[in-house]
């Protein structure tokens, strides 16, 4: 029988008591196995995910010349519009064959990155910045039972993360069409460089994460299910207790069809030190396996890698 991923049900968290104890257990386990499960009961109605999908499948119907229009290189395009085919993964040169949106947190501080809005479809920025609070509130959550399980106060990681540059990606893949570039693949194995990722359940199936065996866990599109792994930062913070897990988007059987998804990739403040903690490593072995490097070296570090800042 195919594996497939932990659930884990946000309600036992809000519920207290034994029922909260048992939450952090299995879902600190299962960042501690395979770095990934399905989050269930997270309360965001799926009338209001569904209508973010909608306005995005809107803008990205758009002209390229106006999407264009919403394009920041000189921000490395950490808010607004991506084009197709300029992000690629981490030591693979053929690009990803999609392209995406780029929204943070609204915060009044010139030297913070500010979103950007596109004019049409007029609903956009109602939908996605709604989606993207909620998220964010819930990452807040997970972050307190992930720091929970690893012996600290709840809201050790919550702190870190606190006015970090947290990004809700929109992204398009579009239909493949018969000119695809040879090798490129939606997107290509990779591991995501964040604290944690909350994934919306897509439009269509394709999620595939490595077990420990290498093969593959085919992940089902759900809107019922919030995908959530933990990223590269964590995983340099704990020492890899904590698994930063290779994934990937596979193309579909077919040329013809789209796939929309929407990860939220919850980042610490830039001045957060990622150094593994002494508990940490002597709880893997006793030596440190990862660098000593903040959070703001470690993301322009892999910005640059992966196509997206020079």
């Amino acid at each position: 029988m195919a594996r497939t991923l932990a659930v884990c049900d946000l309600r036992d968290w809000r519920a207290g008591g034994e029922r909260r104890e048992h939450f952090v257990q299995e879902m600190g386990k299962a960042l501690q196995d395979i770095g990934f499960f399905a989050l269930t009961g997270h309360g965001i109605d799926v009338d209001s995910i569904s209508k973010s999908y909608e306005v995005a499948d809107e803008f990205f119907k758009l002209p390229d010349e106006a999407k264009k229009r919403y394009e920041q290189a000189e921000i490395f395009r950490q808010r607004g519009f991506t084009p197709f085919g300029v992000e690629h993964a981490k030591d693979n040169i053929a690009p990803d064959l999609k392209e995406f949106w780029q929204t943070g947190r609204t915060i009044d501080d010139p030297n913070f990155p500010q979103n950007i809005w596109p004019t049409e479809p007029a609903e956009f920025k109602e939908s996605i910045d709604g989606l993207y609070n909620a998220m964010e509130s819930m990452s807040s959550e997970l972050l307190a039972a992930a720091s929970v399980y690893l012996g600290k106060n709840d809201n050790w990681l919550p702190d870190m993360a606190e006015n970090g540059n947290t990004i809700l990606r929109v992204i398009h893949y579009p239909a493949l069409g018969e000119n695809s570039p040879t090798g490129a693949v939606r997107s290509a194995q990779h591991e995501d460089i964040n604290l944690i990722t909350l994934l919306v359940g897509a439009t269509a199936d394709g999620l595939q994460v490595m077990d420990h065996d290498g093969t593959w866990i085919e992940v089902e599109g759900n809107h019922e299910h919030i995908i959530v792994d933990s990223g590269d930062m964590l995983q340099n913070l704990t020492n890899g207790l904590f698994k930063s897990t290779t994934h990937r988007v596979i193309n579909p059987p077919d040329a013809t069809s789209d796939r929309y998804s929407m990860p939220m990739f919850v980042h610490p403040r830039n001045d957060v030190d990622l150094t593994p903690l002494p508990e940490f490593v002597e709880m893997t072995g006793g030596e440190a396996l990862y660098d000593s490097i903040n959070a703001g070296d470690y993301l322009h570090q892999r910005l640059v890698e992966i196509g997206l800042a020079s």
